[in-house]
């Protein structure tokens, strides 16, 4: 999966795609380099971040949706508001991407209505002061636990099983001790039946391991988009198409 941020301010490339024009330049790229999915977003989850409100929102995302759905490119959106999730849906989306976990407020009935596959991450508190400390007693049960009741919850509002992703949310209300701890025990999200997606492209945890700066990530984001697939994910959403899809078509081969 692909990242087309629209946005001025996300921790790697915000303000780098945030016109229509530069957006879908980066999407083409995105698309010649392999990409399967591209996940559009048009409000910033960073730490610290501020929400954008909705009409801002709707008008940096859906242009960009409907000129890839022109273009029959498979297009996640990633919203926590369902009055973008009813828009992207009516512009042709196939996923939502939700680091809410569909919590708001008819965010359930949005998707089920669209009929359209659903992300579910999970994240502690909200992202302007998700970072400043975050506690858990066990955080690998306690995400999993988090997961499994949001699944619940989506089933019974009428998504059905197969259109179910999650992920645990790396860096969204994380220490780096308790990122890594999660990243060692991938399986046991796994287990719960519904494809693991993971997104650690560029993040700050990887920066804290090799010291390198956002945009000198591209190696240990390589890195750990294989150990992820090696340990049960089955998405990952990254920065850097081409060189990932050459790694794991590399991983792919050598595992059969």
């Amino acid at each position: 999966m692909g990242i087309v941020n629209v946005t001025p301010d996300s921790f790697s490339d915000g303000g780098l795609f945030d016109s229509f024009e530069q957006a879908l330049q980066h999407a083409t790229q995105l698309i010649e380099q392999g990409a399967d999915w591209l996940d559009v977003g048009g409000e910033s989850t960073r730490p610290g971040s501020m929400p954008v409100d909705v009409q801002e929102e709707l008008r940096r995302v859906i242009p960009v949706v409907e000129a890839l759905v022109e273009m029959k490119q498979p297009v996640s959106v990633d919203t926590s508001k369902p009055e973008v999730m009813r828009a992207a849906i009516r512009a042709g989306a196939t996923m939502i991407n939700d680091v809410n976990a569909l919590r708001a407020p008819g965010a359930l009935e949005a998707v089920a209505a669209g009929g359209v596959a659903a992300c579910l991450m999970h994240m502690q508190g909200e992202p302007r002061s998700m970072q400043l400390n975050p506690e858990y007693h066990d955080v690998v049960s306690q995400v999993r636990e988090f997961l499994s009741q949001r699944l619940h919850a989506a089933l019974e509002s009428g998504i059905s099983h197969e259109q179910l992703i999650i992920d645990p949310g790396f860096g969204f209300g994380k220490t780096q001790t308790q990122n890594i701890q999660m990243l060692r025990q991938l399986g046991r999200f796994c287990d719960l039946g519904a494809p693991v997606m993971v997104g650690i492209s560029r993040k700050s945890m990887l920066g804290k391991i090799t010291g390198a700066e956002v945009n000198d990530r591209l190696h240990a984001s390589v890195a750990a988009a294989l150990v992820a697939v090696g340990k049960g994910a089955r998405i990952v959403r990254v920065h850097d198409v081409k060189a990932t899809k050459e790694a794991l078509a590399v991983y792919n081969a050598a595992n059969g």
